[in-house]
């Protein structure tokens, strides 16, 4: 088995945020004076946590966010990233550009809540979560390639028993979270990093977790677990592969925290 942490972050504010238009794919603006803040925040935040792949969506407030938590940190400056289409924004078609405003009166118009809501030419939440779900291929795929036989917890070509892969969760389970930048990490070597978007995120959350059967921090409310992310919010969980014949498959994964924005407060201060 082989174990990793993913660290999910939202990328920063862009302008189109700060007046709640929809950007989706179609619009590709760069990060506001705000959201370039924010980025050297949560660069700031994680810096001493040696990432050992990053990817990111190809458009540019996913790219520029990236590529200021990587100049912030100690260990990564210099690094290069993976742009990954499959890490887009979800497309909201004819919405893109509008006001949200547009988007829940369509939905109401439509007789359905806002969140279930597809515009016309827009990505059903469906086919977000298939990218996603790609996505995990290529990432499962790449993890195990160049990092399956260098870590302590690696038994690559092992079919691990329902016993060891509860035992690597229980084990992982006994850090607690205590706000902290590596939480969650303590005896983990290999780290990857991906900074993707809002809507994008909150469906990847939901697959770990009601797809995959993630295991969640104590007293965790629902609520939190699955609401908005913030700008440069930061999610992370510990996922363990095994490799069978057709490919690495996911053994164990465990959800450290959601939407965390300890990083903003001085930032929220000053505003």
């Amino acid at each position: 088995m082989f174990t990793f942490s993913l660290t999910l972050i939202r990328h920063g504010e862009t302008q189109y945020n700060r007046e709640k238009l929809l950007q989706g794919q179609g619009v590709d603006t760069p990060l506001s004076e705000t959201g370039l803040q924010q980025g050297e925040a949560v660069g700031q935040y994680l810096k001493d946590i040696t990432f050992n792949n990053v990817f990111a969506s190809n458009l540019q407030r996913a790219v520029q966010t990236a590529e200021i938590i990587l100049r912030n940190n100690t260990h990564c400056s210099g690094m290069e990233m993976v742009l990954e289409p499959l890490l887009r924004e979800r497309g909201f078609g004819i919405a893109e550009g509008r006001p949200k405003e547009d988007l829940k009166n369509m939905a109401n118009a439509a007789g359905q809540s806002c969140r279930d809501y597809t515009p016309p030419g827009g990505e059903t939440l469906d086919q977000v979560k298939l990218r996603f779900k790609k996505f995990l291929k290529v990432l499962f795929k790449r993890m195990l390639d160049e990092h399956g036989s260098s870590g302590p917890d690696d038994s690559t070509g092992a079919s691990p028993s329902g016993d060891a892969a509860n035992e690597t969760a229980a084990a992982a389970s006994d850090v607690t979270s205590g706000g902290l930048a590596d939480d969650g990490l303590q005896g983990l070597s290999v780290h990857a990093l991906v900074v993707s978007h809002g809507a994008y995120i909150r469906v990847a959350i939901r697959h770990l977790v009601e797809d995959l059967k993630c295991s969640l921090p104590p007293g965790v409310k629902m609520s939190h677990l699955f609401s908005p992310c913030p700008n440069t919010g930061i999610s992370r969980f510990i996922l363990t592969l095994s490799q069978s014949e057709s490919g690495p498959v996911l053994s164990a994964a465990r959800c450290v925290f959601t939407n965390r924005k300890d990083h903003l407060e001085n930032l929220t201060a000053v505003e």
